[in-house]
């Protein structure tokens, strides 16, 4: 695993090119275990300081229920005398917050001490099997598609009636949206498509995957930022799985990749449908594995109400070629754009754990 400090210089070489681009605070911002950013906000000129001896963050933060709760007999609140754990951030992550003026995130890893890290994170557990994946040879290429609701801030009620996705009319409906937009891509999110979805009030945005933890670090500011935005905007930005009875539910498509020595490891141009041996064995792994998979990826009984035969989400273990239909659709391009897509993930679920059950 990556060390909880980077090199002294590095920092400072950090913490310099943030103040020259006017930053002022810094966002340390934690994972938490269902995707949801825990952070504290620290002025510049004690970045330094934190990014290289840990800022303090309490202990039990992982173990905290949506509402904030605390879960008891989690083994991190009242087993750790509610005791603080320490954020070292990865500084790679770094990125600017557009709608905040003078601000930039950071995402980070939580410590116990500098030696001894919360194994339970789910950042630490993405990254834990990503350097397996590496041991054996590959690395692995990412990207998750979510679709999310935009409601009224105050009801919680769709801004427009009607399911006629890629309408250009309802593309347009909400013109905030283009502030959204643009803010994402300041944010450093490479913003590829947008449309209006299934559903009144329904809306994707497509970004472009990312090559190992940059992959899932991606997702998860675009989740949280679509979130802050809306709010920021006067809306409210749901991503609940099925917030509607009869009305489409809300995914978190997964699609990934095996790379070895710069090339995709899931194309062989000689085999049925340009499928390597290890894309088949790797499919085969997650039908054989996918009852476990579930409550990583599903995390909440709302999460099933989405799955349902005749609705564009899966709703048995199966795979298939462009099979929309299916839990795992295989994207057999020919080239290499050839790669696997998960569909059964929630749009509650932790973009780490459903990059990690996958």
């Amino acid at each position: 695993m990556v060390v909880a400090t980077s090199a002294p210089e590095t920092i400072s070489s950090w913490v310099e090119s943030l103040k020259e681009q006017g930053v002022k605070y810094v966002r340390f911002e934690l994972p938490d275990l269902h995707g949801v950013s825990r952070l504290k906000v620290v002025p510049l000129s004690k970045v330094e300081n934190y990014a290289r001896k840990g800022l303090n963050f309490y202990g039990g933060t992982l173990a905290l229920d949506t509402a904030s709760s605390v879960v008891t007999a989690s083994g991190y609140h009242e087993e750790k005398r509610y005791r603080d754990h320490l954020l070292f951030p990865d500084i790679n992550s770094c990125t600017p917050v557009p709608w905040m003026e003078g601000t930039a995130k950071v995402v980070c890893d939580p410590y116990w001490s500098p030696e001894e890290p919360l194994t339970v994170a789910p950042r630490y557990v993405l990254k834990s099997l990503l350097d397996r994946a590496k041991q054996l040879g590959f690395d692995v290429m990412m990207g998750h598609e979510f679709e999310f609701y935009l409601l009224d801030a105050e009801t919680y009620e769709p801004l427009f009636d009607g399911l006629h996705i890629f309408n250009h009319i309802r593309n347009q409906y909400v013109p905030e949206l283009s502030q959204m937009l643009d803010l994402l891509q300041e944010a450093g999110i490479d913003v590829i498509t947008h449309n209006c979805e299934y559903a009144p009030s329904q809306f994707e945005i497509n970004f472009g995957p990312g090559m190992g933890i940059a992959g899932a670090d991606k997702a998860f500011t675009f989740k949280n930022a679509v979130k802050e935005i809306a709010h920021h905007l006067g809306y409210h930005a749901s991503f609940m799985s099925k917030p509607f009875a009869g009305m489409a539910g809300c995914c978190c498509h997964f699609h990934l990749s095996l790379w070895q020595n710069g090339e995709n490891a899931f194309l062989d141009t000689d085999a049925p449908n340009g499928l390597s041996a290890t894309a088949r064995s790797f499919v085969q792994g997650i039908l054989d594995h996918a009852p476990a998979m579930m409550p990583l990826i599903g995390p909440t009984p709302n999460c099933y109400r989405r799955l349902k035969p005749h609705t564009f989400a899966p709703s048995n273990i199966s795979w298939g070629i462009e099979d929309r239909s299916a839990m795992v659709r295989v994207k057999a391009t020919g080239d290499e754009g050839t790669h696997l897509e998960m569909r059964a993930a929630s749009g509650l679920s932790n973009p780490y754990l459903s990059a990690a059950a996958t």
